[in-house]
């Protein structure tokens, strides 16, 4: 048998084991991401959807990986897919870590318009407490809050506890909605960041302010620190409100509703007062007669009394506030 006809038949031959046939013929075509057979046709692509799978979700790459593979490399499937796995891990885990206590933690204050919020979530650790996905958490309770307060219908004419100001419990703010961009609600979110960071976590407690015109919310947070992703969320370790009624809008009404945020945390007042009241004695408590944090020589109500505004009412949040009590009982 010549040469050539040898390399003949054996291009023959390998020409009737190949199954693509005519296709070979055709010009190359697009090759597409997702198809019925194995979930991914091009490792470029699939590299390509595992980064944004990560940078959507914040999972690991195994759990972005397990995920495409199981939702046939459709991105949305498996971020949803994703979410149900880790909400799933969330509680089961936050069964297990209840009962243990939580005094750590942070403050958060967020205002908005008129409208201002202060909310403390707990943790086991200040380790954890310093977490991003933690911060995230007390932001995600702070806006939920917010919309919270933003929903009631009220027509504000005049400053009242009852109607522009309220508490949230625990299992209050538990059952507020996650937010806009959110499914479910906070305790699933709550659920959520104990699966993915251990410890037991819970939701305090929340504060609401919303005031008309001539009222003012002063604020503090001791140890500040802002947000990294909402520039207006402050958190802390004790956090203030004090809300001041001014006859007229002054220029100096956020640096004085400061001082008087920390003059509320560093005194811890238990009532508001009024400027008859003499120091000493029981009045050590009620806020216009007590030294001046930053100056002792004269009251609050000394400080207060010429800046043209009145203090009204006051919140104050000290993180971790009532566990040694709580522990003792």
């Amino acid at each position: 048998m010549s040469l050539l006809r040898s390399l003949r038949l054996c291009l023959v031959a390998r020409a009737g084991s190949c199954t693509v046939g005519p296709l070979l013929l055709q010009s190359p075509q697009p090759r597409h991401t997702f198809h019925a057979g194995p979930w991914l046709s091009s490792s470029a692509s699939s590299k390509e959807l595992l980064m944004k799978l990560r940078r959507r979700t914040g999972y690991s790459f195994v759990n972005c990986k397990k995920a495409l593979e199981t939702c046939g490399g459709d991105l949305k499937q498996a971020e949803s897919w994703l979410h149900k796995q880790a909400q799933k891990e969330g509680w089961s885990k936050a069964a297990r870590l209840h009962g243990r206590k939580t005094k750590e933690g942070l403050i958060g204050l967020l205002q908005e318009g008129n409208t201002t919020v202060l909310v403390e979530v707990n943790c086991e650790t200040d380790f954890v407490s310093r977490n991003l996905k933690f911060q995230q958490l007390v932001q995600q309770v702070a806006l939920g809050t917010l919309l919270h307060c933003q929903s009631l219908k009220n027509q504000l004419s005049t400053y009242s506890k009852v109607s522009f100001g309220g508490f949230l419990n625990s299992s209050e703010l538990s059952e507020l909605p996650a937010g806009r961009e959110r499914e479910g609600s906070l305790k699933d979110q709550l659920a959520l960041a104990i699966g993915k960071l251990g410890e037991n976590m819970t939701l305090k407690r929340a504060a609401w302010v919303k005031v008309p015109a001539g009222f003012y919310v002063g604020s503090y947070v001791h140890g500040a620190m802002h947000s990294p992703s909402l520039h207006n969320l402050v958190l802390g370790k004790y956090g203030a409100l004090v809300i001041c009624e001014t006859s007229e809008q002054k220029a100096n009404l956020e640096d004085l509703g400061r001082r008087l945020g920390q003059h509320v945390v560093g005194m811890a007042p238990l009532s508001v007062g009024s400027l008859d009241d003499e120091p000493g004695g029981e009045a050590e408590t009620k806020m216009l007669s007590q030294p001046y944090l930053l100056d002792p020589s004269i009251t609050l109500g000394q400080y207060v009394q010429p800046q043209g505004v009145s203090v009204v009412d006051f919140v104050r949040f000290e993180c971790g506030e009532g566990e040694e009590a709580a522990e003792a009982e």
